[in-house]
């Protein structure tokens, strides 16, 4: 659910043919209603959703279909409506997953008006592209899921350069500009599904800060999940925040080191060397350039 039917949708379906060839995939054509004026598509966000509940509940009533094994998959406007679809739908279905939902006219609004938790029994969502412009962020910042998952801080991702934004700006194409991170929401999901040996893992913390300083580093009481069509759904969790760091191509998994190093403040007085710190990884296949450390 997008209504932009483009490159990425035709690698999302075969991905999931791969990985579950037994199931069916429907694809819902909105575009023409996804095609306008920001505000109208928005509005028009509620009535998709309605009319995809409508499919549901008339599989559920004629094919004998479980909810439970319903799962929705929305990319930016296209993840209000699959929320909408959840809200309307006679039951509750098994899961939803949100790829960057949009974030202006739905940031802060009321649960019923935008993706909420209350929408299925799991909603997991992916944030790449929070940054803020004007104000307004592309994807949407707040947590709206069970979980929610912020790749290399939700603002910035690798390989998607200032540069090309700037460039792609100056020449009009405000589409390419936004597309790069917006879009690296369902790549990762791409990924989970077709690098089933390479699966990247999000920790919970209460924030980007935090989590660069290493303060989150734990799987200890459910506290990192994986990331795309493999994330669980942890026990009564809502908004709960996750972060990981990925590479700037598939397969995106990176490993996540802590180091901890004990510093005694032991300076004389007429001592100004500022000290400096680097690492090495060893690995079987090859070694690490030095990893300078900021104390």
């Amino acid at each position: 659910m997008s209504g932009l039917f483009e490159n990425w949708l035709h690698k999302l379906v075969q991905a999931l043919q791969q990985r579950e060839s037994y199931a069916n995939i429907i694809v819902v054509d909105w575009m023409s209603l996804a095609h306008q004026l920001y505000p109208d598509a928005v509005n028009h966000t509620k009535l998709v959703g309605i009319e995809t509940a409508v499919l549901i509940d008339w599989l559920q009533e004629k094919g004998n279909m479980s909810l439970k094994n319903v799962h929705l998959i929305g990319y930016s406007l296209g993840a209000h409506v699959a929320g909408f679809a959840g809200n309307y739908v006679s039951g509750t279905l098994g899961r939803i997953t949100g790829l960057d939902p949009a974030g202006p006219m739905f940031e802060d609004v009321e649960a019923h008006k935008r993706l909420s938790p209350d929408d299925a029994e799991f909603v997991d969502v992916l944030h790449t592209y929070t940054r803020e412009a004007l104000g307004v962020s592309i994807g949407i910042k707040m947590p709206i899921g069970h979980i929610d998952i912020y790749p290399n801080g939700g603002d910035y991702q690798p390989g998607c350069g200032l540069s090309d934004v700037l460039g792609a700006l100056a020449y009009g194409n405000i589409g390419d500009a936004v597309k790069c991170e917006h879009e690296r929401s369902v790549h990762l999901f791409v990924d989970s599904l077709i690098n089933k040996d390479k699966e990247s893992f999000a920790f919970q913390c209460t924030d980007s800060n935090r989590f660069k300083k290493g303060i989150c580093l734990s799987c200890r009481k459910n506290r990192c999940n994986a990331i795309g069509y493999n994330a669980k759904k942890s026990t009564s969790k809502r908004n709960s925040k996750m972060y990981l760091k990925t590479r700037a191509h598939m397969p995106y998994k990176v490993y996540h080191y802590q180091l901890k190093m004990h510093i005694f403040n032991y300076i004389h007085e007429q001592e100004t060397t500022e000290p400096t710190f680097s690492v090495i990884l060893a690995g079987t296949m090859n070694d690490s350039i030095p990893l300078s450390l900021t104390v």
